[in-house]
Parts: structure tokens; sequence; C-alpha cells
């Protein structure tokens, strides 16, 4: 094959031996470990009375952050190296869709219930 076909080639299609794919696999292994305790230890908060009630919120979150730290991690393979650049500009992109439906849904349900009818008016058109 000659160097520049060799060259050209998509992430992923380069030749793995058993180490690589073994390393790999422990990777997923371990990601999908710790997805699981995050969970387990989520559903053990909400359920419980062992936590002290005013920071069920709050635990959760910190784990939700984390259960995201993880997929990144693990799943996702975003780390700080110099190939990853584009996937944390994607990244970052994401977030602020994200971030952005959540302010423009919370900004609409406000002024929603601002601008609805008050029920003494809206009664007497359902009869």
């Amino acid at each position: 094959m000659s160097e520049a076909r060799r060259a050209d080639r998509a992430p992923g299609d380069e030749h793995a031996d058993g180490r690589e794919v073994a390393d790999g696999l422990r990777g997923y292994l371990v990601g999908l470990l710790l997805a699981g305790f995050i969970t387990a230890v989520s559903f053990f908060i909400a359920g419980t009375s062992l936590v002290w009630q005013p920071s069920i919120p709050i635990a959760l979150f910190v784990l939700a952050i984390g259960q995201m730290g993880v997929h990144l991690v693990f799943f996702l393979h975003l780390t700080t190296g110099d190939d990853n650049a584009n996937n944390i500009l994607a990244l970052a992109f994401g977030v602020l869709i994200v971030l952005l439906l959540i302010v423009g849904s919370l900004w609409i349900m406000t002024h929603l219930n601002h601008n609805m009818m008050p029920m003494d008016r809206l009664m007497p058109m359902q009869r």
C-alpha cells in the first residue's frame, strides 16, 4: 500500500492489535461501572431518609455533573489533547444550545403565567 493511501484513513480504521482492543474494552467497562454506580447512588439518595432532605437536590445535581463527566471521558473520549480541539468546540456549542433551550423555556413559562387570562374571567367562557 502506498504511503499516501496509508495516511488517508479515517479514525477507527487503523489496524488494532489485541492489546489495544483490550485497553479500549477496559475503558468502556470502567465507564459502565462508574455510570451504573453513580446512577445507583442517585436512586439511593432520592429514595432514602438517611440523607438530610434539603441537601438532596444539591447531591443529585453534583452526581448528574459527575455522570456527564464519566460519559464525556469514557464514552465520547473527550480529553485535553491537541487532536480534540474540534470536539471541545462541538461540546461548547452543544452546551450553549442546551442553555439557550433552558433559559428560553423558563422565560416562556414565566411570561405565560403572567399573560394568561385570570380564572374568574376564564370560567364563564367555558359554560
